[in-house]
């Protein structure tokens, strides 16, 4: 594995987070927080039907409506988005608004939602002209958008911290995205007490999606290795840096104490706050370095899904959750990228598992350690137990080669034939 080094590199990395409002309790303040910014009469909350059931939608409109503004609430979201649900959502926003705010509660369907009918009711022109290319136009956003309060109620997508909308283009099979800073929320408010109804299998797979955006970002391309960009040419993904390294690290070691506590022990409080301020670190984190091949191997998992239906998550149409599809490759992803920042890896390993023994060859280490916790957690057995096999492997290098701004943060080059073996070597994975 071999990088070329940049002809002129990068001297600049940039940072950005959102406002941030954490603790238990913190969702009982968002009339008072929604008062800050200016005037604020018409607010549509957006949620799905599983977590309007939990009655926290409800418990959060009725409080603002106590401190004077109009309160709506859109129960109709897609878990996992695909660009037929935004639209739909978009329509149902743009026909019962004006709005003045949007505050997006639930995971990161939810907050992903939000963000897309901010957007596009502030913007012209279709979804599609605002979807990363090649999949889309990659357009950026003319106005400023509207501010957006997201309130998570898993613990996993970190979509509270960052400027991203993922969503599956149905007519491709692909799963994809929107990234603009404009679409950061204005204000995360991260209530650990909205996380004790997710069930083990969701606290899982949003689990391993915390733990993949930390130790993605913490392997991805350090900045200096990049081409320099002008001003107008900086994204959001920036590479490693030594503040995403920070949070990154922070996160890893709240996992490392309190991931399987919080599967295993839905009701330990002190894990699902840990877990909550882990997810939030790593979104931090990789919201600015980025992330790189488990999650470009994800979308494409995700978006060809034919039959599988996960524990705990709705059973009307078979999905791949997010999280459990960026984990079915991640242990032969980062086998792969181990040469090229072998220190890096083992530093992950180490925090992920303090107290295990390195094994003799450094590479399998970091491998090793994910595919115990897979195990413990209840995550399936690779891309085979969720219905894939070798003459899927085209299909799925195909969807993973068109998540270039993913891959551009690999710490090496990624060539359509490295990716047709991690995907093979993760048919089964223990």
């Amino acid at each position: 594995m071999t990088t070329t080094p940049p002809v002129t590199p990068e001297t600049v990395f940039t940072y950005g987070a959102p406002r941030l409002k954490f603790g238990n309790g913190a969702s009982a303040e968002l009339g008072f927080d929604l008062g800050q910014y200016g005037d604020v009469r018409r607010v549509l909350i957006v949620t799905d039907q599983g977590v309007a059931a939990t009655g926290a939608p409800g418990r959060i409109a009725e409080q603002i409506r106590r401190h004077g503004i109009d309160a709506r609430i859109y129960d109709q979201v897609h878990v996992e988005p695909t660009d037929a649900s935004l639209a739909a959502a978009v329509e149902h926003a743009r026909a019962a608004g004006p709005w003045d705010a949007f505050v997006a509660v639930g995971g990161g369907s939810s907050i992903d939602t939000a963000k897309a009918i901010d957007l596009m009711l502030t913007n012209p022109g279709e979804l599609m002209d605002y979807v990363n290319a090649p999949v889309g136009h990659g357009r950026a956003p003319d106005n400023p958008l509207k501010p957006l309060v997201a309130v998570p109620t898993t613990t996993g997508t970190g979509a509270e911290s960052t400027t991203i909308c993922v969503l599956d283009v149905l007519s491709l099979k692909v799963k994809t995205g929107i990234s603009h800073a404009a679409l950061r929320p204005a204000l995360a408010v991260v209530d650990p007490d909205l996380t004790l109804t997710q069930p083990a299998g969701v606290t899982a797979s949003a689990g391993m999606d915390i733990l993949c955006h930390a130790v993605e970002s913490y392997t991805a391309r350090w900045y200096t290795g990049n081409e320099r960009k002008r001003p107008e040419q900086r994204v959001p993904y920036c590479g490693a840096n030594p503040i995403s390294d920070m949070w990154a690290e922070q996160a890893m070691r709240l996992l490392a104490r309190s991931f399987r506590r919080a599967v295993r022990h839905g009701d330990d409080t002190a894990a699902r706050g840990e877990m909550a301020l882990a997810a939030t670190f790593a979104g931090m984190g990789f919201g600015n370095a980025g992330v790189h091949l488990p999650h470009a191997n994800a979308y494409p998992i995700a978006g060809r899904v034919r039959d599988f239906h996960p524990k705990d998550y709705p059973g009307d149409e078979p999905m791949v959750p997010h999280g459990m599809s960026v984990a079915l490759t991640a242990p032969e992803a980062f086998r792969f990228t181990f040469p090229a920042a072998p220190e890096r890896h083992l530093r992950a390993a180490r925090l992920l598992a303090p107290d295990r023994e390195e094994p003799a060859e450094a590479a399998e280490f970091l491998p090793s350690v994910l595919v115990d916790l897979m195990r413990d957690v209840g995550v399936p057995n690779g891309i085979g137990a969720v219905g894939f096999g070798t003459g899927d492997i085209d299909a799925l290098v195909e969807g993973t080669m068109r998540q270039q701004r993913l891959l551009a943060t690999a710490p090496a080059p990624v060539t359509e034939e490295d990716v047709a073996g991690i995907f093979t070597r993760s048919i089964e994975l223990w």
